[in-house]
């Protein structure tokens, strides 16, 4: 199954999507593996077309290759194959949609991207810091792994919104007072403004949605925003020079009504479009 108008061949798409099924490091409620599929099953309900950018996505050449072949329990060689495998695609001139899969994913991602982009530039769109130096004895987690992209691409390029669960010490941290925003996307005029022309790695962890919107997430965390809230920031974003994007963290699983899966869907379709 592919995602819905993403049916371009891999040597005339602009755009290539990519499923990322991992969630080894997930410490609460394990299952974003799953996401991948149930994104790709829901974007059959929801149209082609964004009001929101007012672009089609059968206007667009986008090659969905299916999910990485991962193994289970071995960590490092699942990083090592995410990142070889993202490397050849944006070797290729490809910009590149990763759906996870936990948050983790977006370590390998963006350390390709990094080797390629000079001053790589990282927004963060997240309920949760993940900023902690390790967790449970884990330096490569879910919980620290912007933590770990910070040391790649320098703490002062790391831009992070919507944040509501974090450890005080985070705010310690180097540019944290300037490039972390609580609760909501207020500064993304700020960050726009200071990014520039900068590459830009976008990630987005869904679970920055409010839980009575997204309850399909491993660890969700109240007071979050509204999609409209999100699709209004994605807006002010895609001025910006997006080279490549993830979107995580969703857990089919544990919402029975399917509606987390159509939501995630519709987030794929306006990431899409902005690309």
């Amino acid at each position: 199954m592919k995602y819905y108008c993403a049916t371009s061949s891999y040597e005339k798409s602009n755009i290539v999507l990519v499923g990322v099924p991992y969630d080894g490091t997930s410490s609460f409620r394990p299952g974003s593996r799953f996401a991948p599929n149930a994104i790709r099953e829901n974007s059959d309900g929801i149209e082609s077309y964004s009001p929101y950018f007012d672009k089609d996505l059968r206007e667009k050449k986008i090659c969905d290759m299916g999910d990485i072949p991962l193994p289970f329990g071995d960590k490092e060689l699942v990083l090592d194959i995410v990142e070889k495998f993202s490397f050849k695609l944006i070797k290729n001139k490809k910009k590149l949609l990763s759906i996870g899969g936990e948050h983790l994913i977006s370590f390998p991602l963006i350390k390709t991207f990094s080797k390629k982009y000079e001053n790589l530039a990282v927004v963060h769109l997240d309920a949760h810091s993940d900023l902690i130096d390790s967790y449970r004895s884990e330096k490569l987690s879910h919980a620290s792994v912007i933590r770990r992209i910070s040391e790649i691409v320098g703490f002062e390029n790391v831009y992070q919104l919507g944040i509501r669960s974090l450890n005080i010490t985070d705010l310690n941290l180097p540019y944290r007072k300037d490039n972390l925003c609580l609760f909501n996307f207020d500064k993304v005029q700020d960050y726009v403004d200071k990014i520039s022309s900068k590459p830009v790695y976008l990630t987005i962890d869904l679970d920055v949605l409010d839980p009575s919107i997204f309850p399909g997430t491993g660890t969700p965390e109240p007071g979050g925003v509204t999609y409209k809230e999100l699709i209004d920031c994605l807006k002010k974003i895609s001025v910006l020079n997006i080279v490549g994007c993830d979107v995580v963290e969703l857990s089919p699983q544990y919402d029975v009504s399917g509606v987390s899966s159509i939501v995630a869907a519709s987030v794929v379709r306006e990431v899409l479009c902005l690309l």
